[in-house]
């Protein structure tokens, strides 16, 4: 037997643990060297762990939903086994030290993944002396949720016939004894408990401090978006085709934020101590949502980018967003953040700094409205700007023209063209 250990990554120095979401792979399992076992999720991004050799699986050293630091050794690969034969001999006892509830071993015969309990699944199940495979499964490859095991308890009457299912489960696991309903019925109020994820815990952290530590005031203005909108149009099928992306907004309000922290240095600065460090670069966050929370990855130097490369790293980011691969050196940093709420529809918010940083710019909708021009009511799209500021060391001068000099950049866009 020759033993190869899997162990975490190293993370960043801010990075102190991490939490395993989900094992890929089982005792037993073949892997292929490079396969991804599982996913590690800190408090800024989620990393793939591959295996380091090609073998069996022959021991889970820590379970789903563990916490772990780096370096640290959570599973062994035989690279001399053959799946299904030795390795699951070996592998035998780790399952049950890792996961305490018996639901959790069920589906081992014939790899199937259908009706595995999750880590919080398992452990609700057993609190409730529901027994393994008596819970239909909704997640990934049939895995049994927390959520599916509230529905089973909030729907007595459909639970109730579930335990003539019992006899699937392979005889490795030893089951609960069925019983005729569940022992909590939460009525017609469920409630679901559910632990932040790292990600969210450490937003929640950081703009909690952003309020503490920051003297924030925002500043609104309303923009003409017509300008914007004209030349969009009127370049968005060329532009398309020449670049391969499509022509957006966030690529004007990026430009428009540049020229104004050109003009405004200060709206670029950021606090360190009693010192205001002025930053000599344009760094942009741009503030996503993603299925773990909100994430701000960076446009690095933003004021030599052009127009189809801010519109391809927004894209390329809004994908990795999606599907949890950003890097750490993605979300790290920025200078000025800009937060588009407009996307889901928010006429207007008073958005939160992200530290260390001074100032973030809020975008919302485009609406028609009826405003005033020239003595006469007329019908204009008008999207509302929203910019909070750190007053220790912004003014509301330059607050206040800072953000004019955005409006003035997207009413006549040709100005960003020209760096004027």
């Amino acid at each position: 037997m020759a033993i190869v250990e899997v162990k975490v990554p190293q993370l960043s120095e801010s990075v102190a643990e991490a939490t395993l979401l989900q094992w890929k792979k089982k005792p037993g399992d073949a892997v292929a060297a490079d396969e991804i076992l599982i996913e590690i999720e800190t408090d800024k991004v989620v990393l793939e762990v591959p295996a380091p050799a090609a073998g069996v699986l022959a021991e889970l050293v820590e379970a789903d939903g563990a916490t772990v630091a780096s370096d640290q050794l959570i599973a062994k690969i035989d690279t001399e086994a053959k799946a299904g034969t030795a390795a699951p001999a070996a592998a035998a006892p780790a399952p049950a030290a890792a996961a305490p509830a018996p639901a959790a071993p069920a589906p081992a015969a014939g790899g199937s993944k259908a009706g595995v309990a999750m880590p919080a699944a398992a452990k609700l199940m057993a609190d409730n002396q529901l027994a393994a495979g008596s819970v239909p499964g909704t997640g990934k490859d049939g895995r049994v949720t927390k959520g599916d095991v509230l529905g089973a308890l909030a729907a007595p009457k459909a639970a109730a016939p579930a335990p003539v299912a019992a006899p699937a489960a392979p005889a490795v696991a030893k089951p609960l004894p069925p019983v005729a309903a569940p022992a909590v019925n939460l009525g017609e109020r469920p409630e679901q408990r559910v632990p932040m994820s790292r990600l969210r815990a450490r937003v929640a952290e950081r703009l909690l401090q952003s309020q503490a530590t920051n003297a924030i005031l925002t500043t609104f203005n309303e923009v003409n978006m017509a300008p914007v909108m004209e030349m969009r149009k009127r370049f968005q099928e060329r532009f398309e085709k020449e670049h391969g992306v499509k022509l957006g907004f966030m690529s004007f309000f990026v430009k428009a934020a540049v020229a104004a922290l050109k003009k405004y240095p200060v709206l670029n600065a950021s606090v360190d101590g009693n010192d205001i460090v002025y930053h000599g670069y344009f760094d942009i966050g741009i503030a996503v949502g993603s299925p773990r929370g909100l994430v701000v990855p960076i446009l690095r130097n933003a004021d030599q980018m052009s127009f189809a490369d801010v519109e391809k790293k927004i894209a390329e980011y809004g994908t990795k967003a999606r599907d949890g691969k950003l890097s750490i050196e993605e979300l790290s940093g920025g200078t000025f953040s800009i937060s588009n709420g407009g996307v889901f529809g928010s006429m207007l918010s008073t958005p939160i700094i992200n530290p260390p940083q001074s100032a973030i710019l809020g975008v919302h909708a485009t609406k028609d409205r009826a405003v005033v021009e020239n003595g006469q009511i007329v019908i204009r799209p008008i999207n509302y700007l929203a910019m909070s500021y750190d007053h220790r060391i912004i003014d509301g001068r330059e607050a206040v023209l800072g953000l004019v000099a955005m409006k003035e950049a997207l009413e006549d866009p040709s100005r960003l063209l020209f760096d004027i």
